[in-house]
């Protein structure tokens, strides 16, 4: 209902009337995503029956279950909106997106080459919750803490070392493992300053992304950011610093503001689904075939 009521609002304070939109493309909030189980799934919450209701205007969601039914992780399923935007004939680019879960989008320069994306790991997830922690903070704004103390190679090492990072893509990951739990099962934590643990975990982050973009795309020369991670400076300034020569820059040179990429392209794949054209890219989540996604709630 909450999301019901923000889109009413919205058209409130926009003039724009239901009978203007066509469709409404809701992904909802992940609460349960494991692909990998004898028996997959993935559930979101957030009713689509209800958003359709209240509003009176076609609700697509239920993106990713239709994807894994076709034997794929269900994820990431944004790169087949990147390839839309942002592939250029030419030069081999990397879209980066760093929600809770950091995601790449590998673009090659070649068009007629498969484009590959999956999750390389924690983005803002171990980041916001040791902030709240510490803090008392939902982030680190502009990741001045974290500025403020000093990465521990030891202790990066450590979490590097955990076996997803290893793992071959496909490969998708979320909240319900890497969480402050996980991140406290490492003994040198509890013997570091807290802000030494917020500049580790920056580093992670950046080491993630940049080790999955040397090891499959090395030609990489443009990396574009987008997603909430792209307002910590000192994850940032690591990123540009540990993917040199390459050019890092926000997706705003691009035209679309870095906090609303994911979405916008739900709002893409929701047309994709209206017109009954494939949203998943088989390359990327590793389904058996492209399928439509999602489901019509009218």
């Amino acid at each position: 209902r909450l999301y019901a009521q923000q889109i009413q609002q919205l058209l409130a304070n926009t003039g724009v009337s239901p009978q203007q939109i066509e469709a409404i493309g809701t992904h909802g909030q992940t609460i349960h995503h494991r692909p990998d189980t004898r028996y997959p799934s993935t559930l979101q919450i957030g009713d689509p029956n209800l958003i359709a209701h209240h509003t009176g205007i076609t609700t697509i969601a239920d993106f990713r279950r239709r994807d894994i039914a076709a034997g794929g992780q269900g994820a990431p399923l944004v790169p087949a909106f990147h390839r839309a935007v942002f592939q250029h004939n030419g030069e081999d680019r990397v879209v980066v997106n760093i929600g809770g879960i950091s995601n790449i989008t590998i673009l090659p320069g070649d068009a007629t080459q498969p484009v590959c994306g999956f999750d390389t790991g924690p983005g803002n997830v171990l980041l916001d919750g040791w902030a709240a922690r510490h803090q008392n903070c939902p982030m680190d704004k502009d990741g001045a803490w974290a500025a403020s103390g000093s990465p521990n190679q030891e202790l990066l090492t450590q979490l590097l070392d955990d076996p997803f990072f290893q793992l071959p893509p496909p490969k998708s990951t979320g909240r319900e493992y890497f969480n402050q739990t996980w991140l406290l099962t490492h003994t040198l934590v509890d013997m570091l300053p807290p802000a030494d643990i917020a500049a580790t975990l920056c580093k992670l982050t950046a080491s993630c992304i940049t080790t999955a973009i040397r090891h499959h795309a090395p030609e990489t020369t443009r990396i574009i950011i987008c997603g909430g991670g792209i307002h910590n400076k000192t994850l940032i300034a690591q990123l540009e610093k540990l993917a040199a020569p390459a050019v890092v820059e926000s997706s705003e040179r691009y035209g679309i503001e870095p906090d609303w990429v994911e979405a916008v392209a739900f709002a893409w794949l929701a047309r994709q689904t209206m017109e009954e054209q494939p949203g998943n890219l088989p390359s990327v989540t590793g389904a058996t075939q492209p399928v439509v996604l999602g489901g019509i709630y009218r």
